[in-house]
Formats: structure tokens, sequence, C-alpha cells
């Protein structure tokens, strides 16, 4: 049981993190916040994620990609040109150690806005002794509590934890579930898997309104990570600087129905 509470509980803080600070903070400035609480939600960030922690900066300009090329041949990880997830995946992963790297050149209109930590995101992402040591952990804590062989078969998802969501996110949010809006590319919303995403399989209802803070629009619909933004914002820790235009049905097409409906 123990084994199991530290796989959800790291699977959910993971996925966190990475919405709350990689997503909505970095790639869409959603929110602002002071420069000594950025850092520790930065450091938190990298805490949490480990040996799967992901480039604050590569991840911003590779998801405005997403968002400008979305389902086209330039987007960066659509489902709707690859054979399977592994191979989008493979060539996710190429562009982002790209720009991790520095190796990259991407359009300047997708630069700037996102924090950066050499210390953070150069030393330690880059170090094998730092990325072998997470590994250790999460080997050595399933050796102290694991009840049950089958138990470390979840020890490589604990160590690729960020690009697994990755995977989830961009290939099932592409490929499965409903639409709340017309947009120009394939999003869905993907519920019930949305649940263990944190708000993050809300891709329709995301890439219509790419600057809404809450990417929940309905009454069933709940996104997670923003129930947590409105509380760090009641408790001053954040600034939400971003409206909220998700909202179905739209205002306008609701009128034009309304409109219709009166005219019948």
């Amino acid at each position: 049981m123990v084994v199991i509470t530290f796989f959800i509980a790291h699977w959910l803080l993971c996925v966190f993190f990475q919405s709350f600070f990689q997503h909505r903070y970095a790639a869409h400035r959603m929110y602002t916040m002071g420069p000594r609480t950025e850092r520790v939600m930065h450091l938190l960030t990298y805490l949490v994620q480990g040996s799967s922690y992901l480039s604050p900066r590569a991840y911003a300009v590779l998801h405005r990609e997403h968002h400008a090329f979305s389902d086209t041949e330039k987007d960066p990880h659509s489902p709707h040109f690859f054979k399977d997830v592994v191979r989008m995946m493979l060539h996710t992963k190429k562009r982002y150690e790209d720009y991790a790297a520095g190796r990259g050149q991407p359009e300047a209109r997708f630069l700037g806005g996102y924090p950066e930590w050499p210390l953070v995101d150069d030393t330690l992402r880059t170090s094998w002794l730092a990325t072998l040591g997470w590994v250790g952990l999460y080997t050595a804590f399933y050796v102290a509590f694991a009840t049950s062989p089958w138990q470390f078969l979840l020890l490589p998802i604990h160590f690729m934890m960020g690009p697994v969501h990755g995977a989830i996110v961009n290939w099932c949010g592409h490929k499965y579930g409903y639409r709340n809006f017309n947009s120009s590319d394939k999003s869905r919303n993907t519920l019930p898997v949305e649940f263990l995403c944190m708000g993050e399989l809300f891709q329709n209802n995301h890439h219509k309104y790419g600057s809404s803070p809450n990417f929940a629009a309905r009454r069933f619909e709940v996104d997670p990570t923003w129930q947590v933004m409105r509380v760090l914002a009641k408790l001053g820790v954040i600034r939400i600087a971003t409206p909220q235009r998700a909202v179905w049905p739209e205002p306008r097409e609701a009128a034009r129905e309304a409109g219709a409906a009166r005219a019948a």
C-alpha cells in the first residue's frame, strides 16, 4: 500500500507542476508571481519531477510551437503525423533536447517570458550523477517498501514521468474524446482520463482559448490545477493575469441560437 500511495502521489504531483509551472506559467504566463516565489516553484518542480525534470525554456518554446502549428506537419507532437506514440515522443525528444541545449533555432515569436535558472536547468538537469541519484532514490524506496515483485514494474514510470504525461496528453488529447468548440485542429477533451492529468486533457477547450487559466468550460468539467491556482491567488502567492474565455456555450453561439428560437 505504501508503494501504491507513493506512485499515485508522485504521478499527481509531477503532472500538477508540469501543468502549473511549465505549462501555464512558463509557456502561457497565465499568472504572475514574485521572483522569490518563482524560484521556490522552480525548485519544487525540479524536486518533484526528479529524473524526468523538463527545462521550462525548452518546454515553453516547444509548446508555443504546438499551439501555432497544431495538428499540422510543423506540430512537434501531433498524433496525426506519426504511426504510434513512441515515434511521436522520439521526435518530440529530439526537438526538446535541441532547444534545451541551445542548438535549435525557433522563431523569435516563441522566445522569451519563461523562467531560467542555469543551476537547475543546465547543471542539474544534464548531470548524469543527479539523474542516477534520483533513480537510486526511487529504487531504494521500492526495495524498502514493495510488498510484491510486480510493484517494481512501476519504477520505469517514475524514471520517465514527465515524458509519460506528455505522451498521454498529446496523443489522447488530439485523438479521443469530445469537442466543445470548433477549432482549426483536431483537439479533444478526454474524459475520464483527464482526472489523471490535472486538467491537461481538456485539450479542445485549451486550444480554442489558449490563455484561459481554467481549462474546464462546462459544469461537469473540473480542472484540478485551476482549483489550486484559485487558492494560491486568494493567499496572495500568485496573481491571475489572463481572463477566462473558455465558456460553454460560447456567448455568441448562445445568442445566435436564442435569436433563432425567437424567430421560429
